[in-house]
């Protein structure tokens, strides 16, 4: 069962399995070790996710081999259980206080065994590992059992399963049971593995309160979609969900004596802000660093309120302010800002201390000449990816004078870049002063994790937040005051009920609006909230006093990050108790895996911290892993994986040089035979497409010398469209006038806006931008990247990755070659072809076009409208018509192009050639 794989992760994300192999598919079949079964059950129950991973493996070989169970967990996961049965004997996994363990792991290493430990993988992400020795014929099973409660960020929860098995598996089955008496609002899913075969596998059923997602592919189904990949079944599968909300007090809900208050209000107003970027730019973050930062703060004064107020300090040596006092988000200072942040240069040393001094004295100039206004808020984000250097640099003396000069009046925000910052120092800092820390992974996608977390405080509700129970009726009550509630996150107060409490549960949420207290009351019965959880298909018993330890074990073990060393002590001995007592694998605890007789005695599992060592280790590209350093999303095989082509033969197999002409004009896929218009070139979209095998070589002389032995080719037209009731004429666009940022299509009936940037000295697209109003969703395509933002939530794909994704109202897929599609049952499909043949670039495809409203417009929408034909001006020349569109005539002449529909290059076919 050992394949390779990259450890990755994205964005905010519940990871119910990942399950990795150490080899390829090949080898692990050589070695004969063959997983017969595996399969996944989850139950998320309010929030609380409770995850069983079984692993069937058997030894085909005639000797002993050695098999290894290896998966991925979300570090906010605790691992509850774990246990081998080999030959009928179970071998359990004993939780242990760490210095036990570790005395335990170290007398194993000195006897010369190997011990596996946790490692951190990736963003969200830890790896588990375990390995034993297999007799011939024999079998084992692994189990592994983890729990975490889902944390509501920017509006969803999300659920993560990632499966690369990579071989065939007899019996593989994945099923998420949810269960939210709140009623769920919208459910969604999306997999980078799904392919046409695979999603016949996959069944969703709904009501108010539930939902079941089962994925169960038969060997054939396995089969069929390994014959058009690298691999077998190998990817994500995502599932993100909400629930209803109203403007009340939340939601409390109960279970065996225990009980858990959600609080999320709709409809509340957002509350102004008083902003102060602090932006380090020394010389650590020259190049790409300091380039992704500029780009996310361009974005994110976009997504400023004309209610807010903003500044910029930014620092190297010296700390330097973009203003003397803060401004209004107006549109001209919003302008003028944008200038500054794209003229921001890294150089020089890192001076955190006078920095963030700076930013709290220019909040205490404004508040005491009474420049912020009433009922608004301040924050402070330090973006930063070192050490200090200049200045103080002793850490605790810089957390200190940042603390006392806060005072608790505003709340910090410490984004650490990379993994030179110590994120120990930030975590504390942040913490101190009433906001949190976030490490920002260098990738391509560095600059939306800066506006995805600038999105996370962006929309302020209330603050000063508190939650009260009658005393009689609750005990032992997790956090219950919080600074700040932000719009799409949620509060989550748990508590025992007291043995005599009454049938009825009251609370009090008080807070504070911009301008005004409020004070909501709800309450809950409970004799109808035990009831309502004794669905043994939904919910596992004991779940809710798990879920209040869940909590209460991380708050303690956040409070002692910011603690006073003498109460430290005490935080940490409560919060090892729980531990042990719920055998939670905490950064308290270890686990202790038992083997065979005469096998290597023990191995250790313990929880890694957010630190350097474990994060330098992990992108360090460590051979056993298959990491891959760049923390990239979807697993790669680095060897010889650059260079390939889609449509060509393996290395030593025949294929005549016209398979790589093919590969410049691919057609690709969809599966329904239909034509779909595209720019700049429409391709002819076949049931059996030529894709899916690779072959490596060098692209460049490649293609230089196969373009060298082609004609030259005649001139293609910048879109070619299908003409409104001829069938057989088509109407080439060419878009020789306009130049830069174009409303292409505009429907709204339809809710569909696409915009694009043309370059015509290039005559391609750099970028396409597709809107729909239902479901909100935008995609953003440019020449390196796929971006979608739902509900303010941004996700980067890269083209060529395989994609499925099925939302309300709304199907995403996205295929090896690089062809986006975006589809509904009642909508024009809108295909987003990532083309790297000549004319490298974007391209845009329509299909359904009968679809469109008498309302479309834009450049190529109003051909989508009553079209008119007239005779020229030079009447007897047949190959000259005028075109009447919307009043507007254009001069239309029959021309030769070159048709990319055809699937090969130097095609032609005659259309109706217009210039716009």
């Amino acid at each position: 069962m050992k394949t390779p794989a990259s450890a990755h992760a994205c964005g905010i994300v519940l990871v119910l399995l990942s399950l990795l192999a150490v080899l390829q598919t090949t080898s692990a079949r050589q070695n004969g070790i063959d997983i017969y079964s595996l399969t996944v059950d989850s139950k998320v129950s309010s929030r609380f996710a409770h995850t069983v991973v079984t692993s069937r493996v058997v030894n085909k070989a005639d000797t002993m081999q050695e098999a290894t169970f290896q998966m991925e967990l979300p570090k906010k996961a605790f691992i509850t259980n774990f246990s081998m049965i080999i030959d009928g004997v179970t071998y359990p996994g004993n939780i242990k206080e760490k210095d036990a363990a570790q005395k335990q792991y170290s007398e194993a290493v000195a006897r010369g065994q190997s011990a596996g430990l946790v490692k951190a993988t990736g963003r969200k992400m830890e790896q588990f590992q375990v390995s034993v020795s297999v007799a011939p014929a024999a079998k084992v099973t692994f189990e592994l059992v983890y729990e975490e409660v889902l944390k509501r960020q920017l509006g969803v929860y999300e659920l993560l399963l990632k499966v690369r098995p990579q071989q065939l598996v007899k019996h593989l089955q994945m099923d998420i049971h949810i269960f939210e008496p709140q009623g769920i609002s919208f459910l969604e899913t999306e997999s980078t593995f799904m392919t046409k075969e695979l999603a016949n596998a996959l069944t969703t059923s709904q009501n108010q309160t539930k939902a079941h997602i089962r994925f169960k592919p038969t060997l054939s189904q396995q089969q069929k979609s390994s014959e058009q990949q690298d691999t077998v079944v190998d990817g994500d599968f995502i599932v993100r969900y909400d629930v209803n909300r109203t403007l009340s007090g939340g939601s409390i809900q109960i279970e065996n004596g225990y009980f858990v208050h959600y609080f999320a209000p709709e409809g509340l107003p957002t509350i102004p802000k008083n902003v102060i970027f602090v932006i380090d730019k020394s010389g650590s973050m020259m190049g790409r660093k300091i380039q992704q930062t500029r780009e996310a703060l361009i974005k994110i004064l976009d997504d400023l309120s004309p209610k807010d107020q903003f500044n910029f300090i930014s620092f190297s040596g010296e700390a330097t302010q973009w203003k003397p006092l803060l401004v209004r988000a107006s549109a001209e200072n919003v302008n003028v800002a944008r200038g500054y942040a794209a003229s921001i240069q890294a150089q020089g040393g890192t001076n955190i201390n006078d920095a963030m001094l700076m930013a709290v004295q220019l909040l205490k100039k404004a508040n005491q000449e009474e420049l912020l206004p009433p009922g608004s808020i301040s924050l402070i984000i330090l973006l930063t990816d070192g050490d200090p250097t200049v200045g103080e640099t002793d850490p605790t003396k810089i957390q200190r004078n940042v603390k006392d000069a806060i005072d608790g009046q505003y709340s910090l925000f410490c984004l650490g870049f990379g993994f030179d910052v110590s994120y120990n120092f930030l975590e504390k800092l942040a913490l101190d002063n009433g906001g949190l820390a976030r490490r920002i992974y260098e990738d391509s996608d560095a600059a939306l994790q800066l506006q995805d977390f600038y999105q996370e405080v962006a929309s302020p509700l209330m603050t000063a937040v508190t939650f009260e129970y009658p005393s009689n009726s609750v005990k032992e009550v997790t956090q219950n005051s919080f600074r700040l509630l932000f719009k799409g996150s949620e509060m989550v107060v748990a508590g025992k009920l007291q043995d005599q409490s009454s049938d009825v549960l009251s609370a009090k949420v008080n807070g504070q609006l911009s301008r005004e207290n409020i004070t909501f009351q709800t309450e809950s019965r409970v004799a109808e909230q035990e009831e309502e959880f004794r669905s043994p298909k939904y919910i596992f018993h004991g779940f809710m006093e798990r879920l209040w330890a869940y909590l209460t074990i991380q708050q303690l073990l956040e409070k002692m990050v910011s603690a006073p060393d003498a109460e430290k002590q005490a935080l940490k001995t409560q919060a090892l108790g729980l531990s042990l007592n719920y055998s939670f694998v905490t950064p308290l605890t270890s686990m202790v895996v038992t083997k065979p007789e005469g096998q290597e005695q023990s191995q250790v599992a313990e929880k890694p911290l957010e630190n350097e060592n474990s994060h330098r280790i992990a992108h360090s590209g460590h051979a056993l892993f298959g990491l891959d350093s760049a923390g990239a999303r979807g697993p790669r095989i680095l060897a010889g994986a650059s260079g390939r082509l889609p449509g060509l033969p393996r290395p030593g197999q025949p294929g005549p040089l016209q398979a790589y002409h093919r590969s410049l004009y691919p057609p690709y896929g969809i599966g329904s035979g239909k034509r779909l218009a595209a720019a700049p070139g429409l391709m002819h979209f076949l049931s059996d497409p030529l894709v899916g095998n690779d072959y490596d070589m060098d692209i460049s002389s490649r293609e230089a010398s196969t373009r060298a032995s082609l004609p030259a080719p005649i001139q293609a037209p910048a879109v070619i469209l299908p003409l409104p009731g001829q069938s057989a004429d088509q109407l080439c666009v060419d878009i020789k006038h306009s130049q830069g940022p174009l409303n292409l299509l505009s429907d709204p009936d339809q809710g569909l806006e696409v915009t694009g940037h043309y370059e015509k000295e290039k005559a391609q697209f750099s970028w396409i931008k597709v809107t729909f109003q239902k479901p909100q969703l935008q995609v953003h395509v440019s020449r390196t990247q796929v971006v979608v933002t739902r509900d303010r939530r941004n996700s980067a794909y890269k083209w060529k990755e395989t994609l499925f994704s099925v939302m309300p109202g709304l199907k995403m897929t996205m295929n090896e070659a690089g062809l986006l599609l975006l589809s509904s049952p009642d909508k024009v499909t809108i295909g987003l072809l990532y083309w790297d043949g000549p004319g490298q670039g974007v391209r845009l495809l329509l299909q359904d076009t009968d679809r469109f409203s008498s309302h479309v417009g834009g450049t190529l929408g109003q051909f989508y409208q009553d079209v008119l034909w007239g005779p020229s001006a030079a009447a007897a020349d047949d190959s000259k018509k005028t075109l009447k569109v919307q009043g507007h005539d254009y001069p239309a002449t029959r021309e030769l192009k070159l048709d990319y529909q055809e699937g090969a290059p130097g095609t032609e076919f005659s259309c109706w050639s217009v210039e716009l």
